[in-house]
């Protein structure tokens, strides 16, 4: 199994690039043509996580783009960066630079909520359109789901992350990712785990996940990126899922954004592995709408 599980990397790896942002070594899943559409990812996972909704996206004839966030997936984790939303913010400001990126449409998950968020309003013009999937929108008054808060403390989040292993993570990815784990492989699901972990044994995770900002201010960047702007907003929600429940966002939905339509799909946390044709239908569809 580790060799399928290595194989699995590598072709992940092989699909995307590198490139260097301030002397951060920075990994892109890039695919396709035509307008972008720039997925801005969460913890625990990577870009792989987009991996099948950037093909699905490719073959309707659209760039596809994530980047690894510092501390995940195939990115460098420099003990010295600043593991914090709206520094994440400004990380992916200059890999837009670098990818030569004039306009794009924003498709943002988890964590990547907020640092998605930040990332359009410190970019307005250029962007073209948002689809948010499961994530928190009212980030000041956010409080962790159960599953994320051993992580913020000393001793406990160390001996949490040890315990994430090839064994315990498909049982993890079953009961909050999807309904069906049958839609990814063994070595697809286990991957995460070495994603995570990699050079750092996940230090940098446990520093991101020590380090949300949640102050009034950042609050108010992210609405200048959610209200009255010029662009469409839509949710595509899995509705199963159990830590970020839509019956409880659909009101962050309302009250803090331009939310034109949501769409709700069968599925957990991890919807991109399990209902990715769907989402890529989403967002295309939205962007047809830009016309």
């Amino acid at each position: 199994m580790g060799k399928e599980i290595e194989d699995v990397i590598k072709n992940h790896e092989r699909e995307g690039k590198y490139f260097d942002i301030n002397g951060i070594n920075t990994f892109a899943l890039d695919r396709g043509s035509g307008e972008v559409v720039f997925c801005v990812h969460g913890v625990p996972t990577s870009s792989f996580l987009y991996r099948k909704v950037i093909d699905s996206l490719a073959e309707k004839g659209r760039r596809g783009v994530s980047v690894d966030l510092p501390g995940l997936g195939l990115t460098d984790r420099p003990e010295d960066f600043d593991y914090e939303f709206n520094n994440f913010a400004d990380f992916l400001t200059d890999c837009l630079k670098e990818l030569k990126i004039e306009k794009f449409h924003l498709v943002v998950h988890d964590i990547g909520g907020p640092v998605g968020f930040a990332l359009a309003a410190k970019n307005l013009e250029k962007v073209q359109s948002i689809t948010i999937l499961n994530t928190m929108i009212d980030i000041q008054n956010f409080k962790k789901p159960l599953v994320m808060r051993p992580f913020e403390k000393k001793v406990l989040g160390e001996a949490e992350l040890i315990s994430i292993t090839h064994a315990t993570w498909p049982i993890m990815f079953s009961q909050m990712g999807v309904n069906d784990s049958s839609c990814s492989t063994s070595a697809e699901i286990k991957a995460y785990v070495d994603l995570l972990k990699r050079e750092d044994d996940g230090k940098a995770f446990l520093k991101l996940m020590r380090n949300f900002n949640q102050t009034e201010e950042f609050q108010n960047l992210v609405q200048t990126a959610l209200k009255n702007v010029d662009y469409p907003i839509q949710a595509v929600w899995g509705e199963d899922d159990p830590a970020l429940t839509y019956e409880h966002f659909s009101k962050e939905l309302e009250e803090l954004t331009d939310t034109q339509e949501t769409h709700l799909l069968s599925s957990r946390h991890f919807l991109q592995e399990e209902v990715h044709e769907e989402i890529a239908a989403k967002i295309d569809d939205l962007i047809k709408r830009t016309y």
